[in-house]
């Protein structure tokens, strides 16, 4: 008789979990503001997910879909409408100001510009001593501040020479190096990378992606990786959510998604991604038309006035598609996700 084989571990609980997140920005008024209001902008409409403790999820989408307001609401930099997000089981949006600095230790965020986040009036040393203060991990002036300043520097790949420098005399690398390092000073455990690597050049991009995995390894921590460049996210995360007009229609395990996409939206993003491979033969997919605007999302599927699939109908048009499981895993937000395009 053969031994029946051991029941799997049970998966580990997230560390962050979002559900229903809903952020709406109010129209603005003409007429100097005395004019009726426009139409609101429904930045993120419900939007729910979750990421296991040392893993990343990549949140991807085009320019105004939403991803870094769903990024900025879970740290509360802005407040959202309506949603759930809890941390380790702490529900994040119910906090008193005093609680929230607590959490802000746990929760950090490294922003796209480098050079726009970092205070130019500010040496290295004082940006990264700050953070230690406030929270108090080291008092002020004292030889264990200078201590946690070099070694976050050397944790990050910089000299102890950069300590005495101000923003406009590093590079575009460094600076994001000294983000990163600022966001790791005060030891969280989920961060927060707003298109970390989208202004630097591509050899800088894979250095400071290197130093993030190791990063990673090294602290266990747990990453929201927001891009907009389907490459990166494809060697650093380990689910991925595909955003659109405020939405996600997508998620999945990364290996399984880039192989196997079920929403024309992934698909046709993936399409655009460079084959380092000339003999390579790929089928571009073009959307027709611009993206809708999401101060009046189009009715039913917001995909379907782009939608290149062949089996798109009236459905599509007046009956909006829930996200709904197509394989174990694997979530779609498509009347055909297990129809191929």
């Amino acid at each position: 008789m053969t031994p029946l084989a051991p029941p799997a571990p049970p998966a580990p609980p997230p560390l962050l979990a979002v559900e229903g997140l809903v952020k709406h920005f109010p129209g603005e008024r003409p007429w100097f503001g005395l004019g009726r209001a426009r139409r609101v902008v429904r930045a993120v409409d419900g939007v729910s997910f979750a990421v296991a403790p040392g893993e990343t999820l990549g949140l991807v989408g085009e320019s105004g879909c939403g991803k870094s307001t769903v990024g900025r609401a879970i740290l509360r930099l802005i407040e959202p409408d309506a949603g759930r997000v809890t941390l380790d089981g702490t529900d994040v949006l119910a906090l008193g100001a005093r609680e929230l600095r607590m959490l802000r230790r746990r929760m950090q965020i490294v922003f796209q510009d480098p050079y726009g986040s970092l205070n130019p009036r500010m040496t290295v040393r004082q940006m990264l001593a700050e953070p230690l203060v406030i929270h108090r991990l080291a008092p002020g002036g004292s030889p264990d501040v200078a201590r946690r300043v070099a070694a976050l520097l050397e944790e990050v790949g910089l000299d102890l020479a950069f300590a005495n420098a101000y923003p406009h005399e590093l590079s575009g690398g460094q600076r994001q190096r000294v983000g990163i390092a600022r966001a790791l000073s005060v030891e969280p455990h989920v961060v927060v990378l707003d298109e970390p690597v989208s202004a630097l050049d591509v050899s800088v991009q894979a250095q400071v992606l290197n130093l993030l995995a190791e990063l990673q390894q090294k602290r266990r921590l747990t990453y929201l990786f927001i891009a907009h460049d389907l490459a990166v996210v494809k060697h650093i995360a380990d689910h991925v959510a595909v955003m659109y007009l405020g939405k996600i229609v997508e998620y999945g395990p990364a290996a399984a998604l880039y192989s196997d996409p079920r929403h024309p939206y992934t698909k046709s993003l993936l399409s655009a991604v460079p084959v380092p491979d000339p003999r390579a033969q790929r089928q571009r997919i073009v959307l027709q038309g611009d993206v809708p605007s999401p101060a009046a999302p189009p009715p039913g599927c917001p995909f379907h006035p782009r939608c290149p699939h062949p089996k798109r109908s009236d459905r599509c048009s007046t009956e909006a598609p829930p996200l709904s499981e197509v394989t174990p895993g694997r979530l779609a937000a498509c009347h055909y996700a297990d129809d191929p395009m």
